[in-house]
């Protein structure tokens, strides 16, 4: 079964890499002097910081074969080539919420990259989806529990 790509941004990719090299190079390290000291601490059977440090480590390399993964089937979103007649992955996007008049400025990124605290998007995501591929001046429909909310892209910044 082929495997999902990972669409990121430049920037995307750059985090991840770092964050990968992070946990390899230091946190790795910082772990297993954890392990070595609780070791030394005697019983292991009855060692709350050996098994803080053991559960640290299982999480450590879990992540890292989860970012390995990531960046194996990263797709990366070419945002220099990126046009503003429809949006796409990499798109600013001004939307107008037409219920209560509300503007609001959301980068279409990834699952990955999504972060709504910093204004950007997935394409998975209800919004990401409706908007994906329109023009500027469409009025696109959203399916929310709470019902259907509309939006008017008013400009897709490049």
């Amino acid at each position: 079964m082929k495997e999902k790509d990972v669409m990121l941004t430049v920037t995307g990719l750059k985090q991840l890499e770092e964050e990968l090299e992070q946990l390899k190079t230091v946190k790795r390290r910082q772990v297993a002097e954890r392990i070595k000291q609780a070791i030394e601490f005697g019983d292991i059977s009855e060692n709350s910081e050996y098994e803080d440090a053991k559960n640290e480590q299982a999480f450590i390399e879990g992540r890292i074969l989860t970012l390995e993964k990531m960046l194996r089937n990263a797709k990366i979103i070419d945002d220099e080539n990126l046009g503003n007649e429809v949006v796409s992955l990499g798109s600013k996007v001004r939307l107008k919420d037409l219920e209560f008049g509300d503007e609001f400025e959301y980068t279409i990124v990834g699952s990955v990259e999504a972060d709504p605290d910093k204004n950007k998007i997935s394409n998975e995501s209800p919004v990401g989806k409706a908007i994906l591929g329109q023009p500027k001046g469409s009025i696109v429909e959203v399916s929310v529990p709470a019902g259907v909310l509309k939006y008017e892209i008013l400009d897709i910044i490049k």
